[in-house]
């Protein structure tokens, strides 16, 4: 018995590295992805902010300057932010390049709308 017990522990050695140099770069990209997830969900809710702020700022007839630069003292790094007066209303566009992998074809992108204060 005892030199059957050997040939399988002779037969094991290395497996579990085998598995474990095909298993650890799965997991290291899964939990990559799921930062950077994290970090597109963060600016995606910092965007929805800075429109907000701007359409607020811009619903009290503040300048324009006055604004674009509430919203991108809210916004993330590198936000652009657009406002449009359409009647009685403002709308404020903020959109933004997601972070650390800017190659990526898309935008994280969020507006407000908001009723001009006294536009009665």
């Amino acid at each position: 018995m005892r030199g059957c017990e050997r040939r399988w522990a002779r037969r094991d050695q290395g497996f579990v590295t085998a598995e474990s140099a095909v298993v650890l770069p799965v997991l290291v990209t899964v939990a990559m992805a799921l930062v950077w997830g994290l970090l597109v969900v963060a600016a995606q809710i910092r965007c929805v902010d800075a429109a907000r702020t701007g359409a607020r700022a811009a619903a009290r007839q503040d300048p324009a300057d006055a604004v674009v630069a509430a919203a991108r003292d809210a916004a993330p790094r590198g936000a652009k932010v657009a406002v449009a007066r359409e009647g009685d209303r403002v709308r404020v566009v903020v959109t933004v390049r997601p972070p650390v992998l800017n190659g990526l074809p898309f935008e994280v992108r969020e507006e407000a709308v908001a009723s001009v204060e006294g536009a009665r």
